[in-house]
């Protein structure tokens, strides 16, 4: 295992850890200032940092490569642009970026609709305030990261990964108000567990899918004003012009109720009608906002014939990762029989 000192013949001086997550449910809803549900991972991205004689240096160990980063110099459509774009809204914030010798380390799977992305942009800022002595909360982290994927990434995000990641809790689920930010800690039942299976096809997001998403959002909340559009009812999107918009508002606003159902779901332990949710979400994502994949079909499927409560598309979609509620005394053959059915799929985490 390639260590800090390996690369840059020095201990480091801080070490932070961002989890990956999936989201149970809640998807796209955070564009609308909406509710989401998502939880952390156990595998995720470790920044180490340490003082450079000079500018600041990363080396990321998937890519075995140390290049060099002008925060001067904007987007380079590179793995590093998520480490600079944290510097730069740390700068900017006020934060003094001293010459910084950086180390990336992950086992989270990049491309998979797990936000490898926004593990970096947060791991990289821990790492930076950890080594200058700043003292920082997680929800600040998280709202500086969501700035760099903005500002300098050039993806219009919402805020739920980098909050998931940030001040997300194992085995809990994160409940989020996007608009507010005020969240809580909901744990997962005794006896139940989170499958996190990649349906074997790379995730095809791009920026220009993600952000004609949000812009038909937008578009619909300034047709349909003055009221927030998530405060509007579902059959607000019957009034809506075009068809296009209406679809993708009729699944945000469809899946803002379902998210604040299936909260209320988990906290009682009531998981036959949290996976049901799960199950009316996928369908919403296929049918209105169109970002299932014929692979995430098959494997949500066969998720659900091998006895999930519930399965659906996770992330941004396009490919990438289902997430399944399964119990832990099933998980075993669970696995055995979606495997079995759909062999190009893989396990994240079970």
């Amino acid at each position: 295992m390639t260590s800090h000192e390996d690369v840059f013949g020095q201990e480091a001086a801080a070490t932070c850890f961002a989890p990956g997550r999936v989201n149970l449910i809640g998807e796209y809803t955070d564009l609308i200032g909406g509710n989401v549900l998502p939880m952390p991972l156990t595998k995720g991205i470790t920044v180490t940092a340490g003082p450079a004689a000079s500018g600041i240096h990363a080396f990321s160990t998937a890519e075995e490569t140390k290049i060099e980063i002008n925060l001067g110099e904007g987007k380079k459509d590179h793995w590093a642009d998520y480490v600079a774009g944290p510097l730069v809204m740390a700068e900017r914030a006020g934060a003094v970026i001293p010459p910084l010798n950086l180390m990336v380390e992950s086992d989270l799977p990049a491309g998979a609709g797990v936000s490898s992305s926004a593990a970096l942009e947060v791991a990289t800022l821990k790492a930076l305030f950890a080594f200058i002595g700043q003292d920082t909360s997680g929800a600040e982290v998280a709202l500086l990261a969501q700035k760099a994927e903005n500002e300098f990434c050039g993806v219009k995000c919402g805020i739920m990964d980098q909050m998931a990641v940030s001040v997300g809790k194992q085995k809990h689920a994160l409940a989020l108000n996007c608009e507010t930010l005020e969240w809580d800690q909901v744990a997962l039942p005794k006896g139940w567990t989170i499958a996190v299976i990649h349906c074997g096809e790379a995730r095809q997001l791009t920026d220009g899918a993600y952000n004609e998403r949000r812009a038909a959002l937008d578009k619909a909340a300034a047709e349909l004003g003055p009221d927030p559009l998530k405060s509007q009812p579902v059959e607000v999107a019957e009034q809506i012009s075009d068809p296009l918009v209406a679809r993708r508002v009729r699944h945000v606003l469809s899946e803002q109720a379902r998210t604040l159902r299936a909260t209320e779901a988990l906290r009682s332990g009531d998981m036959a009608l949290l996976g049901g949710l799960m199950n009316e979400s996928h369908e919403s994502l296929r049918v209105d906002f169109e970002v299932s994949t014929a692979s995430l079909d098959r494997l949500v499927a066969a998720a659900r014939d091998a006895g999930a409560a519930g399965a659906r598309l996770t992330g941004a979609g396009f490919g990438g990762c289902i997430v399944a509620v399964v119990t832990e005394n099933e998980r075993d053959t669970w696995w055995q029989k979606v495997s079995s059915e759909c062999p190009a799929a893989w396990a994240v985490e079970l």
